[in-house]
Protein backbone atom coordinates (compact mmCIF):
# COMPACT_ATOMS: atom_id res chain seq x y z
CA UNK A 1 0.00 0.00 0.00
CA UNK A 2 1.16 3.42 -0.64
CA UNK A 3 1.67 5.96 1.60
CA UNK A 4 0.20 9.05 0.35
CA UNK A 5 1.94 11.12 3.44
CA UNK A 6 5.17 10.47 1.19
CA UNK A 7 3.68 13.01 -1.54
CA UNK A 8 6.67 15.71 -2.29
CA UNK A 9 5.49 17.27 -5.53
CA UNK A 10 3.07 17.70 -8.27
CA UNK A 11 4.37 17.64 -11.42
CA UNK A 12 3.29 19.51 -14.35
CA UNK A 13 4.39 19.21 -18.01
CA UNK A 14 4.89 22.70 -19.43
CA UNK A 15 5.90 23.64 -23.59
CA UNK A 16 8.43 26.26 -22.42
CA UNK A 17 10.70 26.12 -18.97
CA UNK A 18 11.10 29.46 -18.57
CA UNK A 19 7.81 30.62 -19.47
CA UNK A 20 6.42 28.49 -16.83
CA UNK A 21 8.60 29.78 -14.57
CA UNK A 22 8.37 33.15 -14.57
CA UNK A 23 4.90 32.64 -14.69
CA UNK A 24 3.90 30.72 -11.30
CA UNK A 25 6.84 32.89 -9.40
CA UNK A 26 4.99 35.74 -10.28
CA UNK A 27 1.20 34.11 -9.56
CA UNK A 28 1.92 31.89 -7.11
CA UNK A 29 4.78 33.60 -5.34
CA UNK A 30 7.43 30.06 -6.14
CA UNK A 31 11.02 30.17 -6.12
CA UNK A 32 11.97 27.38 -8.10
CA UNK A 33 15.63 25.73 -8.11
CA UNK A 34 18.38 26.41 -10.66
CA UNK A 35 16.59 24.55 -13.57
CA UNK A 36 18.40 20.83 -14.64
CA UNK A 37 19.07 19.29 -18.21
CA UNK A 38 19.31 15.26 -18.38
CA UNK A 39 20.79 14.45 -21.62
CA UNK A 40 20.35 10.97 -22.91
CA UNK A 41 17.68 10.24 -19.87
CA UNK A 42 16.59 6.63 -20.21
CA UNK A 43 13.09 5.93 -20.15
CA UNK A 44 10.64 3.02 -20.84
CA UNK A 45 7.80 2.90 -22.01
CA UNK A 46 5.07 -0.20 -23.02
CA UNK A 47 5.00 1.59 -26.58
CA UNK A 48 8.66 2.44 -27.16
CA UNK A 49 10.45 0.43 -25.15
CA UNK A 50 13.53 2.01 -23.40
CA UNK A 51 14.64 5.33 -25.63
CA UNK A 52 16.82 8.12 -24.05
CA UNK A 53 15.52 11.32 -24.10
CA UNK A 54 16.41 15.21 -23.34
CA UNK A 55 14.39 16.50 -20.10
CA UNK A 56 14.81 19.86 -18.55
CA UNK A 57 12.83 20.85 -15.46
CA UNK A 58 13.04 22.21 -12.04
CA UNK A 59 11.05 22.18 -8.40
CA UNK A 60 10.10 24.64 -6.54
CA UNK A 61 12.40 25.19 -3.34
CA UNK A 62 8.99 25.80 -1.16
CA UNK A 63 7.01 22.72 0.58
CA UNK A 64 6.35 20.34 1.51
CA UNK A 65 4.25 19.45 -1.58
CA UNK A 66 6.48 21.15 -4.09
CA UNK A 67 5.92 22.18 -8.07
CA UNK A 68 8.02 20.65 -10.44
CA UNK A 69 7.87 21.56 -14.08
CA UNK A 70 8.74 19.62 -16.85
CA UNK A 71 9.49 20.39 -20.55
CA UNK A 72 10.37 17.47 -22.27
CA UNK A 73 11.30 16.61 -26.18
CA UNK A 74 8.68 16.76 -28.42
CA UNK A 75 7.15 13.27 -28.87
CA UNK A 76 8.57 11.74 -25.94
CA UNK A 77 7.02 10.44 -22.43
CA UNK A 78 7.52 14.36 -21.08
CA UNK A 79 6.26 16.09 -23.81
CA UNK A 80 3.70 18.65 -22.58
CA UNK A 81 1.51 17.79 -25.89
CA UNK A 82 0.61 14.57 -23.37
CA UNK A 83 -1.85 17.17 -21.33
CA UNK A 84 -1.62 14.10 -18.63
CA UNK A 85 -2.54 16.43 -16.13
CA UNK A 86 0.17 15.26 -15.29
CA UNK A 87 1.36 13.34 -11.62
CA UNK A 88 1.94 13.42 -7.96
CA UNK A 89 5.12 11.82 -7.22
CA UNK A 90 5.71 9.91 -3.83
CA UNK A 91 8.99 8.54 -2.16
CA UNK A 92 9.01 5.01 -2.17
CA UNK A 93 11.67 2.82 -0.20
CA UNK A 94 11.58 0.00 -2.82
CA UNK A 95 10.66 0.87 -6.73
CA UNK A 96 10.46 -2.21 -7.75
CA UNK A 97 8.45 -4.06 -5.14
CA UNK A 98 5.89 -0.88 -4.89
CA UNK A 99 5.20 -1.65 -8.47
CA UNK A 100 4.96 -5.38 -7.87
CA UNK A 101 2.25 -4.13 -5.37
CA UNK A 102 0.57 -1.66 -7.12
CA UNK A 103 0.26 -3.93 -10.26
CA UNK A 104 -1.37 -7.04 -8.91
CA UNK A 105 -4.28 -4.33 -7.73
CA UNK A 106 -4.56 -2.92 -11.30
CA UNK A 107 -1.98 -0.63 -12.01
CA UNK A 108 0.28 -0.38 -14.64
CA UNK A 109 3.83 1.51 -15.64
CA UNK A 110 3.33 3.94 -18.42
CA UNK A 111 6.88 4.57 -18.31
CA UNK A 112 10.15 4.52 -15.59
CA UNK A 113 13.91 4.70 -15.67
CA UNK A 114 14.60 1.19 -16.94
CA UNK A 115 12.97 -1.61 -18.92
CA UNK A 116 10.49 -3.99 -16.96
CA UNK A 117 13.87 -6.83 -16.81
CA UNK A 118 15.50 -4.48 -15.10
CA UNK A 119 12.94 -3.87 -12.45
CA UNK A 120 12.35 -0.06 -13.54
CA UNK A 121 15.41 1.73 -12.30
CA UNK A 122 15.01 4.14 -9.87
CA UNK A 123 11.64 5.60 -10.88
CA UNK A 124 8.17 4.62 -12.14
CA UNK A 125 4.77 6.04 -13.04
CA UNK A 126 2.14 4.38 -12.64
CA UNK A 127 -1.92 4.70 -13.76
CA UNK A 128 -4.81 3.02 -12.38
CA UNK A 129 -6.51 0.53 -14.74
CA UNK A 130 -9.06 2.79 -14.79
CA UNK A 131 -7.34 6.07 -16.05
CA UNK A 132 -7.11 8.73 -12.99
CA UNK A 133 -4.22 10.34 -11.38
CA UNK A 134 -0.74 9.50 -12.24
CA UNK A 135 1.62 8.26 -9.29
CA UNK A 136 5.27 8.71 -9.64
CA UNK A 137 7.28 6.25 -7.28
CA UNK A 138 10.64 7.98 -6.88
CA UNK A 139 13.33 5.98 -4.90
CA UNK A 140 14.03 7.30 -1.43
CA UNK A 141 17.54 6.96 -2.30
CA UNK A 142 17.49 10.23 -4.66
CA UNK A 143 16.12 12.25 -1.81
CA UNK A 144 19.38 13.68 -0.25
CA UNK A 145 19.77 14.85 -3.74
CA UNK A 146 16.76 16.60 -4.49
CA UNK A 147 16.85 18.20 -0.97
CA UNK A 148 20.19 19.67 -1.78
CA UNK A 149 18.68 20.88 -4.39
CA UNK A 150 15.94 22.81 -3.94
CA UNK A 151 17.69 24.16 -0.96
CA UNK A 152 19.99 26.28 -3.34
CA UNK A 153 23.06 23.38 -4.16
CA UNK A 154 23.24 21.57 -7.44
CA UNK A 155 21.45 18.49 -8.48
CA UNK A 156 24.13 15.84 -8.74
CA UNK A 157 22.87 12.52 -9.45
CA UNK A 158 25.91 10.12 -9.63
Amino acid sequence: MLDYSKVFHTGVLVPDLDEAMAFYARTLGLKFAEPFTLEAFPVWTPEAGLKTITNRFTISCEGPVRLELQQGEAGSFFDAAASRGDHVGLWVDEVAGTVDDLTAQGWSVIAAGAAPEERWGPFAYVRPAGGGMVVELASSMLRPAFERWWQGGPLTLD
